[in-house]
């Protein structure tokens, strides 16, 4: 019953006029600010409607960058005024300074490794923002990792399609149970003092 209120849920989606302006804002919401990774809806919108596959990871690319460019700038412009308040709103003090040495260290690696991962690329943007990291070369890690990330998923859908959504089908409910407690360790964390 479940997968059937799913597969009609992306029917639905998939034919609305604004479903890629739809995915467009949850992308650059899921970049700013929802530490839920994009790939729970990009999965099975692509498997269950593969021929638009590469139009999906497209704009789901467009609206991480459009976010990218965003966090970066308020890195610049947030930091100097609100920084306490913004560091403690994107993963707290720790997180922030960690990730400062790590671009420090390794740069652009740094930032393609983050970007590539499926973990919240807030900091990221505050930090390379904030250290005055070249602005082109940001973007060029958020363009590399994360269409690395989305068009992988198009190519890995058009590779085993099939086998992958016979998969989904199967263990879509434990797996979204696994994701939901995942997601409640990671804030439990964040919170925690």
């Amino acid at each position: 019953m479940k997968l059937t209120s799913a597969r009609t849920w992306l029917d639905r989606l998939d034919r609305s006029p604004h479903a890629l302006w739809l995915l467009f804002v949850a992308s650059m919401m899921e970049t700013l600010a929802v530490p839920i990774p994009i790939e729970t809806i990009l999965i099975p919108w692509m498997l269950c409607h593969p021929y638009r596959k590469w139009t999906i990871a497209s704009v789901a690319l467009a609206g991480n960058l459009t976010a990218a460019a965003l966090g970066f700038h308020l890195g610049i412009l947030a930091m100097e005024q609100w920084r306490d308040a913004v560091i403690n709103i994107f993963g707290g003090q720790a997180a922030y300074e960690d990730f400062q040495a790590r671009l420090q260290q390794e740069g652009f690696m740094a930032l393609l490794a983050v970007g590539i991962v499926p973990i919240p690329f807030q900091t990221a943007m505050l930090v390379a923002g904030a250290s005055g990291y070249s602005f082109v070369l940001f973007m060029l890690a958020a363009l590399l990792a994360r269409g690395t990330r989305y068009f992988g998923l198009a190519i890995l859908v058009a590779l085993v399609g099939d086998a992958a959504l016979r998969l989904w089908r199967r263990y879509s409910t434990p797996l979204g149970l696994i994701g939901v407690v995942l997601f409640g360790v990671w804030m439990w964390f964040q919170l925690a003092p």
